[in-house]
């Protein structure tokens, strides 16, 4: 159901090792994936140090955004529930001294969107 889940925009599980290899020259040599989530082609990664978002664009997935989050820079997140009518639910996230979201993510109705909530939570609050 994974491939499903991920076309439906549901974040899945991803790999430790599979994405370990994949932000091999984008990861420090003694950094570690802490969790790993797949959306579609895209990633959101939790390490020691910061949240890596990767979005492969284009028909090819060719052109790669590598997006690092330090938690020491995150000032603020927000997570938008799915409700009944609004199928999506969105995780915002904001780094000091700014204004507007540094990154806003959607989900469809996903259970996955509770765990990086937690996870963020754990990475900027301690």
């Amino acid at each position: 159901m994974g491939l499903f889940d991920g076309l439906l925009g549901n974040a899945s599980d991803a790999n430790h090792q599979t994405v370990k290899k994949e932000l091999a020259n984008v990861l420090m040599p003694d950094e570690n994936i802490d969790l790993a989530f797949q959306l579609v082609r895209d990633l959101i990664v939790f390490t020691d140090y910061r949240l890596i978002v990767v979005d492969k664009q284009g028909l090819t997935g060719k052109k790669i955004d590598y997006k690092t989050f330090p938690y020491k820079s995150i000032s603020r997140f927000s997570v938008e529930t799915a409700g009944h009518f609004d199928l999506d639910a969105e995780l915002k996230i904001w780094i000091s001294g700014a204004a507007d979201p540094a990154q806003s993510l959607q989900f469809r109705k996903d259970k996955s969107i509770t765990q990086i909530q937690q996870a963020l939570a754990v990475a900027v609050l301690k």
